[in-house]
């Protein structure tokens, strides 16, 4: 029991280190964009946080055959690919802004799909932290606000659901092969995922990178800390936790994302989106007490709550 728990907790621990990476990269992918086309910082931050995390393996002298080929491919096309593709392609139709965070609607879009196809069934106080992060994200970002093409937030929505499907399609590989290597799952599938991208990126060479120090710091901090270990927390937490408990707990990200562009690019949030972020705030804190308070061990096998 006290390994559940602390398996919990870890798990717990990933997710919020996850949320101030992937929240403060939002700021740092605004800024990459003012020296480099999408597609070209993109294919960076993938192909490059694969290429760290395999040289990582060799230096660990860990064996670097990938295992489960096909399942892996598929998750990259879903979690590389499609997560990251849609959301490029949003911004490129449409502009930056609260339109890529729609890319947010991912937790929704998990809690339907696990219920059929994992098993995962929402249960008692989980329906009121539902229902509070769901109020948050909307007053967070405020649909009726949006600027942009429909086009492009369609884009960002399928980007969300991309990165669902590859939660489901995670937790079902893991069901068959329970012991996957993490840092090599991580480091093939973003790899797979990675060429889509990069061959996208080489037939947009019309505008050349901006080589500047600002402009790679960017770049090492998307490769290193939100893609190659970004990555590994999430899948370190996704099977430690119900899917549909990490994806919920994810929606942290965008409040990050908010405060780090309020102090940083003076992007200042209005009223209904505090009272959002503080929404989202009791949910997480209601959704933890739940789950800790469980003193569970979710095996990362096992699809139920």
């Amino acid at each position: 029991m006290a390994t559940g728990k602390t398996r919990t907790i870890g798990a717990y621990a990933a997710l919020l280190l996850l949320s101030v990476i992937w929240g403060y990269n939002w700021v740092v992918m605004k800024i990459a964009l003012q020296y480099s086309t999408a597609s070209q910082f993109a294919a960076m931050r993938t192909f490059g946080g694969a290429v760290f995390l395999l040289a990582l393996m060799a230096a660990m002298r860990r064996p670097l055959k990938p295992r489960a080929v096909k399942g892996t491919i598929v998750l990259g096309l879903l979690q590389t690919t499609g997560f990251t593709g849609f959301i490029i392609w949003a911004l490129v139709e449409g502009g930056a802004g609260k339109t890529s965070v729609l890319s947010f609607t991912m937790p929704f879009w998990v809690l339907l799909l696990a219920w059929p196809l994992l098993g995962e069934r929402i249960r008692g106080l989980q329906w009121g932290a539902v229902l509070l992060a769901l109020a948050g994200l909307l007053g967070i970002l405020q649909p009726w606000h949006l600027q942009g093409s429909k086009s492009s937030m369609g884009l960002a929505v399928l980007s969300g659901i991309s990165w669902a499907l590859s939660v489901i399609y995670h937790k079902k590989l893991t069901q068959r092969i329970p012991d996957l290597d993490l840092l090599s799952f991580t480091a093939w599938q973003m790899l797979f995922g990675s060429i889509p991208i990069v061959l996208f990126a080489l037939g947009d060479l019309d505008q050349p990178i901006r080589w500047t120090p600002m402009y790679m710091i960017a770049v090492a901090y998307s490769v290193l800390l939100a893609n190659a270990l970004g990555w590994m927390a999430w899948l370190y937490a996704l099977q430690r936790l119900p899917a549909g408990v990490a994806s919920m707990n994810s929606m942290l990200i965008p409040v990050i994302a908010v405060l780090s562009a309020w102090v940083q690019l003076g992007e200042r949030p209005t009223l209904l989106e505090m009272a959002g972020m503080c929404c989202i705030a009791m949910a997480l804190l209601l959704i933890a007490w739940i789950n800790i308070r469980r003193h569970e061990r979710v095996d990362a096998a096992m699809g139920q709550d």
